[in-house]
């Protein structure tokens, strides 16, 4: 029976250590989105306005896919030493990307629909007071996508890829999607009070509709394959197979590389080799190329004469 602690060759799961800071953005736009929900929703109230009110519950909707990103974060930190997943958490945050991508499609078929129906039944706008409050709109989905900007990552390491936060992405495009419905709104607006061109508002929303649907599109694309377990990034699975195969006369018989958490990769790795050596060996070579948090390496000493007649002798 072993004395020692096994603790060096015990694995961390924990792929949210680096996300914190992303979740206190979050949380914080969805404090300013509600309050501008709230805000557009009195005022369409109040100067009974179905427009401003319409906008207000519009908003309503990015604020609880928000929410939901803000929730995806918490649990997945909550969870993240949970040996229960197999792992860790990291996922979550992609699973709150997809739900989320989901909300951003719905938001915009709804869109579409409801511009098209206005366009054969025209509605009284109120251009003034419209306009101002899609410039206050636009204004606080500006701020908000400078907050939820993803930072430039440094890094030593000269391959590392995949450092997308899905779920900060996905928050940030409900602000830009806003901000966008916002300016298309603006222009509307304009060329309905300065030129009578009614049909320009719900011509916007079809526009800003179709744009959205493709946002939503690839945000569903690329969570989904991290969802399902696709193979990782193809440049690291490339890196990874010249390294190992550089040294001595090793060669990759099976690599799978996947995305457990925001920049995180797992992969194992099978190779079959005339000099056998220690796991660990193989794991150094790649340590200073690329950034593998979860390494699992099978070693296959190869039996002489087969090994001849693949090409893998001397």
């Amino acid at each position: 029976m072993h004395i020692y602690t096994l603790q060096k060759w015990q694995h961390n799961h924990n792929y949210m250590e680096n996300t914190k800071e992303n979740e206190r953005k979050t949380s914080l736009v969805v404090l300013i989105t509600s309050g501008m929900m709230v805000l557009e929703i009195l005022a369409g109230i109040f100067l009974g306005s179905m427009a401003l009110l319409a906008d207000g519950w519009h908003m309503a909707t990015h604020a609880a896919a928000l929410g939901i990103s803000v929730i995806a974060y918490r649990l997945a930190r909550r969870h993240a030493k949970n040996k229960a997943y197999a792992f860790g958490t990291g996922k979550v945050c992609d699973l709150g990307a997809f739900a989320s991508g989901v909300v951003l499609a719905v938001i915009a078929i709804y869109m579409g629909i409801e511009s098209v129906s206005r366009i054969f039944s025209p509605q009284t706008i109120l251009f003034d007071k419209a306009l101002l409050v899609a410039l206050i709109g636009l204004l606080v989905n500006l701020i908000s996508a400078y907050l939820l900007r993803e930072e430039p990552h440094s890094s030593a390491h000269h391959h590392e890829h995949n450092h997308q936060d899905h779920n900060l992405q996905a928050a940030y495009l409900h602000v830009v999607a806003d901000a966008l419905t916002s300016v298309f709104a603006i222009v509307a607006l304009l060329a309905g009070k300065l030129f009578g061109w009614v049909w320009m508002d719900p011509i916007m929303g079809v526009v800003g509709a179709i744009v959205i649907i493709r946002w939503s599109y690839g945000l569903l694309k690329s969570t989904g394959k991290i969802l399902l377990d696709a193979s990782g990034d193809e440049n690291i699975q490339n890196i990874t197979r010249q390294i190992i195969e550089a040294d001595a006369d090793n060669r990759v018989t099976d690599l799978h590389l996947w995305q457990v958490g925001p920049g995180s990769n797992a992969a194992i790795i099978s190779l079959v080799t005339h000099h056998p050596k220690p796991p660990d060996y193989y794991k150094s070579l790649l340590e200073d190329q690329v950034t593998l948090q979860h390494v699992t390496v099978e070693v296959h000493p190869c039996p002489g004469e087969s090994c001849i007649s693949s090409g893998l002798s001397d």
